[in-house]
């Protein structure tokens, strides 16, 4: 497991995150780049898990998150198992995919919830799919397209987190 430990990142661990956004096996670092930016932005803590397909040091990936990356608190699990092994509440890990039936505007977030997102090309895997039926969500859309870009997709369900929370 590599934790990554930061002055930002430091001071921000000892704090309770909003959401613990989970990224299975993210391909691009640009994607990952802005959902770093992303958390910064809502104090949530990165969880990267399994191969990823590119370099933590890659310069797309410092690049997208700009000067952010810095503050960000993330740890890459080397495996699902290795991830898995660190949720408190397996009842509060939500996973978003194009298959679910559920919307995420349906859901009641919680502080701390876990939220996961599948790999760039093929999404989650159908075996997690099937492991977690009454946890899998999606993201409504009307036009005529597969499914958003992840970054685009971990932001609308953090803000919608953050709005139920705040509001």
């Amino acid at each position: 497991m590599l934790k990554r430990t930061s002055p930002g990142a430091m001071s921000q661990s000892m704090r309770e995150h909003l959401f613990n956004v989970v990224l299975i096996e993210p391909e691009i670092g640009a994607n990952t780049g802005n959902i770093g930016r992303t958390c910064v932005g809502l104090e949530c803590k990165l969880h990267l898990v399994g191969k990823l397909g590119f370099s933590i040091s890659d310069k797309q990936l410092r690049r997208a998150g700009l000067d952010y990356w810095p503050h960000l608190d993330f740890v890459h699990h080397a495996s699902w198992d290795a991830w898995w092994g660190q949720v408190p509440d397996p009842s509060r890990v939500f996973f978003f995919s194009t298959k679910a039936q559920a919307s995420h505007l349906e859901t009641r977030f919680q502080k701390g919830d876990w939220l996961v997102f599948g790999k760039e090309t093929k999404g989650l895997d159908s075996e997690i799919l099937e492991r977690h039926p009454d946890q899998i969500r999606r993201i409504p859309m009307t036009g005529p397209i597969r499914s958003l870009n992840v970054a685009t997709a971990v932001a609308v369900v953090l803000f919608e987190g953050y709005r139920q929370i705040t509001t």
